[in-house]
């Protein structure tokens, strides 16, 4: 399945990537408000290096980008990779309502069939 400019392997990371909890605290945090890497790293019970792998996951997964400023690497949002994962999750949402109203119907056309 292609959605948009999302290929399998864009779909996988993107999902990958949104499947652990503190990388979606990570990405509503830097929706919020670009941050650093430090910054990030002080909200969360786990060494620096971790936060910088859960980042990196978002990175390849395209949501996020981070950027070298002095000393400090920030972290933002990517606007355009946030809208196609939105797009992506919106066709699953279409798929499953259009198989649920195709369902409905099976049932009612069965319902009007047992009907003497």
């Amino acid at each position: 399945m292609v959605v948009g400019e999302l290929d399998e392997a864009d779909v996988d990371r993107i999902f990958h990537a949104l499947a652990d909890a503190t990388r979606r605290d990570i990405l509503t945090r830097v929706i919020r408000a670009e941050q650093s890497v430090s910054a990030l790293a002080r909200h969360y019970p786990m060494s620096f290096a971790a936060v910088q792998k859960h980042v990196a996951v978002l990175e390849r997964a395209a949501l996020v980008v981070k950027e070298r400023r002095g000393r400090e690497q920030v972290v933002h949002i990517d606007v355009t990779a946030l809208r196609r994962a939105a797009e992506l999750l919106d066709a699953y949402e279409q798929l499953w309502r259009h198989r649920a109203r195709a369902m409905e119907q099976i049932l009612a056309e069965d319902r009007e069939g047992e009907q003497p």
